[in-house]
């Protein structure tokens, strides 16, 4: 009941938002109150199953395994401190258009749950189709021109991505046509992997990873990143950044795991390789001298879901340093993308040039983004050092030393290009008569929280979560440190 009950509720919740009418007495307060408590309800029942773990549902199409334990996890997380921030956000953004707003948000959870869940892969390719038509609204949140262009460039790449993946799904189905067991159940498909028909095996996860790597956001196919992510309200490209791109992520994990298992590791690993090395070189070069902070994180995600393929193609600890990747880049990525929408709601804009001395004008802000950029570009005591250094040890075991080097260089261009431009606005000089800004509890809370969840997880993972991850890992054919 409780993995029905996870996507069952914010899915109620959205459709009882949106029947409410637009102009209804206090509609806008009873719309932030009810996401902020369904947000805490979700949160709520994933920690249940962290404490017992339920059995699977619907003839196992829906269940709680461990990797995909942890995109449930990261996605409740992030949408519970999103939806404070929300209290405020909407307060000071265009009037009724929290009914749209909020109907998306719950919508967007909803499809997010069924994706983390789904053992069935047509059932997941439904769930992340259905996060892409949840947020597609809300980045058109402005009504204006460039809001509609980049709506428009993320649906139509997205829908040729999610077509590629519903292809590939075709070709996996194709490849268990003959091997019996039920079609597409994860768990049967890992269990038949060495009998699956080699051909439509390997186009099948060729056609997934190409697919679901679209919505990762993987070079080449990263094109709607960037107008997305700096067109978008922050909140909402907090989300992507770091749920949507984890649950595409699952996508691609969840047919790695079953190509592992039938042996094709020698076709699976230099594909992962080369998707990722390109991602890594795509951002250092686009990172260097951009001139928008969200833009500027949109590259730094492109950067980061490198990192969660390469793991992958070195296998060893290198999937336990995807899968904790993963969860350090949503939290950073969440963190970074508030503080973004609150220098937008202090300056207009997230235009370096026009958003100086941050530092002295916002006072909460201005610091957590400095600190932010030491968290996102990998340096410790954050959970992303701590996540990068086991793929760069992954790939030196793996006979990639080459490879390791050049990582280690590409990621030192991001950090030159993304310190120049963080510390400018941070530390530059502020505008003639700029005074400090009282920043908002609602609008700080969630970052605050989210930093301090990044530097633990730098300093100490807790037993039961390195258990999850161990076991996250050896599914997708990988071992723990």
């Amino acid at each position: 009941m409780r993995l029905i009950a996870l996507w069952a509720l914010p899915a109620l919740a959205a459709a009882l938002n949106f029947a409410v009418p637009r102009r209804a007495a206090r509609a806008g307060r009873w719309r932030v109150a009810s996401l902020v408590l369904v947000a805490a309800l979700h949160l709520g029942l994933v920690a249940t199953i962290w404490v017992r773990p339920p059995g699977p549902a619907l003839d196992d199409w829906l269940a709680a395994d461990a990797l995909g334990l942890v995109v449930l996890t990261l996605t409740s997380v992030l949408f519970f401190v999103t939806s404070l921030y929300t209290v405020e956000f909407l307060k000071r953004g265009r009037r009724g258009a929290a009914r749209v707003f909020v109907t998306g948000l719950l919508a967007f959870l909803a499809a997010a749950t069924i994706v983390a869940l789904s053992h069935h892969l047509a059932l997941l390719w439904v769930g992340i189709e259905a996060t892409t038509l949840a947020l597609a609204p809300l980045i058109f949140h402005r009504h204006d021109r460039r809001s509609l262009e980049a709506v428009w460039k993320y649906l139509l790449i997205s829908s040729v991505g999610i077509a590629l993946a519903l292809l590939g799904t075709f070709f996996l189905a194709t490849a268990q046509h003959d091997v019996g067991g039920r079609p597409l159940i994860v768990a049967d498909l890992v269990a038949r992997a060495g009998q699956l028909h080699p051909a439509w095996l390997r186009a099948g996860f060729l056609f997934m990873l190409i697919g679901f790597g679209t919505k990762m956001g993987l070079a080449p196919m990263h094109t709607w990143k960037p107008d997305t992510y700096g067109e978008a309200p922050s909140p909402v490209s907090g989300l992507m950044a770091g749920a949507l791109t984890s649950c595409a992520f699952l996508g691609v994990a969840r047919v790695t795991e079953v190509a592992m298992a039938a042996g094709l590791d020698a076709f699976v690993q230099p594909v992962l390789l080369g998707f990722g090395m390109l991602s890594l070189v795509v951002a250092a070069v686009f990172i260097i001298g951009q001139t928008d902070l969200k833009r500027l994180l949109a590259y730094s995600s492109v950067e980061h879901m490198g990192l969660l393929v390469l793991g992958l193609g070195f296998g060893g600890v290198g999937a336990y340093g995807s899968v904790l990747h993963m969860l350090n880049n949503g939290l950073t990525k969440g963190w970074l993308f508030l503080i973004a929408g609150n220098v937008v709601l202090a300056t207009g804009t997230s235009s370096a040039a026009a958003s100086r001395g941050l530092v002295r004008t916002l006072p909460v802000s201005g610091p957590l983004l400095v600190v932010g950029l030491f968290a996102v570009t990998g340096s410790p005591p954050f959970g992303l050092f701590l996540s990068e250094f086991t793929i760069l040890r992954a790939a030196i075991a793996a006979g990639h030393p080459w490879t390791a080097a050049a990582m280690l260089l590409l990621l030192a261009v991001i950090f030159v290009g993304m310190a120049a431009l963080i510390l400018g606005m941070a530390l530059g000089e502020a505008a003639p008569g700029a005074t400090p800004i009282q920043e908002s509890r609602w609008l700080v809370a969630g970052p605050i929280a989210l930093a301090v969840a990044v530097l633990m997880l730098g300093l100490y993972i807790p037993a039961p979560l390195r258990d999850v991850l161990a076991r996250a890992a050896t599914a997708l054919g990988g071992s723990a440190p």
